[in-house]
């Protein structure tokens, strides 16, 4: 027989304390303090406090749970355009966080569970993990092109679970992530079975996530890089003459001219000066690729016919820009403001702070280096999946992430988006040469591991051989369809509790025969 009875929830008071924990909780998992299992132990306490609660009260505790998370993992926001941005946007998040609790609860309450511990101990915590990982893979793609910072995976780019990102991405690691919280939080409760029964599920998943090696990767030759990080005044505020940038990263760049590398590289906004319309910069990067004799990758904001966009230019010695990549995904309220009119008349002071308007770019995102092909992505770019999915179908054999993060300071913001680099680096397979005007640079392996790394706002340079690969990892492959199919589990469980729990609450059918004298005729 099966139950419908929900789970006896935790005062509200106590579920509210809880939730306000978790957040602080869940963010010392990620970088800076990096503490990973605290991640865990974030997880579990925000699905205590919500287990068995109404709707209503689960949407309460779930925006007190992501709003504490959000307002401490993205305060390095407050740097750009003060706190009500930040504010704006932890709320913001703290509501797409409470939504998708909403349905963690709802699935609590009304999935139709039955007396074998199995459907208790893994079909339930299968559901719950699939409805947390709907939330934060819809959150990272709306609106105005989502929002990819925070999701529970992303704390895991140095701990012993790090190679589950070449078999599962992102989203297939937070799933087995919420799977095995959700199945220790049903073994704690399920006081029915007997222990043996209930440790047996979650250890078996917690022993395949620490015993599965990462995909092999086969190399296929490595490519000398140069990489090259300025220590700009490149933020959008920043107090400099015109031309400081591209200065910086010229005198960063000469001690390594006599290097026999085979591309340099600087990172997004290296020059201030548009070298497609400044004699100047052209000359300085034909310079610099002429006394390398090697092309140079590197980035500008470029004002053309067809609009303003964040751009990072090939320079081939001896010839000039011959390919470039304008970012496709400009960062909302920080490159450009979305429906403009309306915001403004919100926060008129606020949004006009933001005079620029990037257009999205249309161009590919790969440059071809003599037969060797870079896939080409800038700042926020690394958060997205598909983005770095299509560089690598286009035939990248590794990754040029070039960013400027002066806008944020010493805050965590570049170490979080280094721990989303190294990640990529698992997931695709790939070497990613993470490059930044300021800090956190490194050039990162396939593995994961990092082969150089730069002190943070120092002018320095990386000069090394870096591994290129060609091979499609399991990641690759399925990636997005394992997103996809848990998040379909999660859902469907859902539509199932919903339609038992519509089915019990039909009144129960009369089945009273009706009954005829003997030999009265029917009809």
């Amino acid at each position: 027989m099966k139950s419908t009875r929900p789970p006896t929830p935790l005062r509200l008071w106590l579920a509210l304390v809880i939730a306000a924990v978790a957040g602080p909780v869940l963010d010392s998992g990620f970088p800076d303090l990096g503490i990973w299992p605290l991640t865990f132990v974030g997880i579990a306490m925000v699905l205590v406090a919500v287990r068995g609660q109404s709707a209503a009260r689960a949407l309460l505790i779930g925006f007190v749970a992501g709003s504490s998370f959000f307002l401490i993992h993205v305060q390095w926001a407050t740097l750009f355009l003060g706190p009500v941005p930040w504010v704006a946007l932890s709320l913001l998040e703290g509501f797409f966080f409470a939504l998708g609790c909403v349905a963690i609860a709802l699935a609590y309450r009304m999935l139709p569970i039955g007396r074998h511990p199995l459907e208790r101990l893994v079909a339930l915590p299968i559901v719950v993990a699939g409805l947390w990982t709907a939330r934060e893979a819809w959150a990272s793609v709306w609106p105005y092109g989502g929002f990819a910072w925070g999701r529970v995976a992303q704390s895991q780019s140095e701990s012993p679970l790090a190679p589950l990102f070449s078999w599962l991405g992102t989203s297939g690691v937070s799933f087995v992530m919420v799977l095995v919280v959700a199945m220790a939080v049903e073994a704690v409760y399920l006081r029915a079975a007997r222990p043996t029964v209930r440790l047996i599920p979650v250890a078996v998943v917690l022993v395949a996530m620490l015993a599965t090696p990462a995909f092999p990767v086969t190399v296929d030759g490595t490519l000398r890089v140069a990489a090259v990080q300025g220590n700009s005044k490149a933020g959008y505020f920043d107090e400099r003459e015109l031309g400081d940038n591209l200065q910086d990263h010229v005198d960063a760049t000469l001690p390594i001219l006599d290097e026999n590398v085979d591309v340099i590289v600087w990172p997004e906004a290296a020059s201030d000066l548009n070298p497609l319309t400044s004699r100047y910069a052209a000359s300085v990067f034909d310079q610099i690729a002429e006394q390398a004799g090697v092309p140079l990758v590197g980035g500008a904001i470029t004002d053309r016919s067809d609009g303003l966009f964040n751009t990072s230019f090939l320079w081939e010695p001896g010839v000039g820009p011959t390919d470039h990549y304008d970012k496709k995904h400009p960062v909302p309220f920080g490159e450009y403001v979305p429906d403009r009119a309306f915001f403004e008349s919100l926060a008129p002071d606020l949004i006009g702070l933001i005079g620029r308007e990037y257009s999205p770019g249309t161009t590919d995102g790969v440059f071809d280096l003599g037969g060797v092909i870079a896939g080409i992505n800038i700042c926020f770019d690394i958060f997205d999946d598909q983005l770095l999915t299509e560089s690598v179908e286009q035939g990248a054999e590794i990754i040029f992430a070039q960013t400027n993060n002066a806008d944020f300071g010493r805050t965590d913001e570049s170490v979080q988006q280094l721990a989303v680099a190294r990640i990529r680096a698992l997931e695709l397979g790939r070497s990613v040469v993470n490059i930044s005007t300021v800090g956190t640079s490194a050039i990162i392996a396939p593995d994961g591991g990092a082969i150089d790394e730069l002190e943070w706002h120092t002018a320095d340079s990386m000069v090394a051989e870096v591994p290129l690969s060609s091979t499609s990892t399991a990641a690759l492959q399925f990636g997005r369809e394992i997103e996809w199919a848990v998040s379909g589990l999660g859902l469907l469980g859902l539509l199932i509790g919903a339609g038992a729990a519509w089915q019990a609450s039909r009144p129960a059918p009369d089945r009273r025969m009706a009954r005829t004298k003997k030999g009265q005729p029917r009809g």
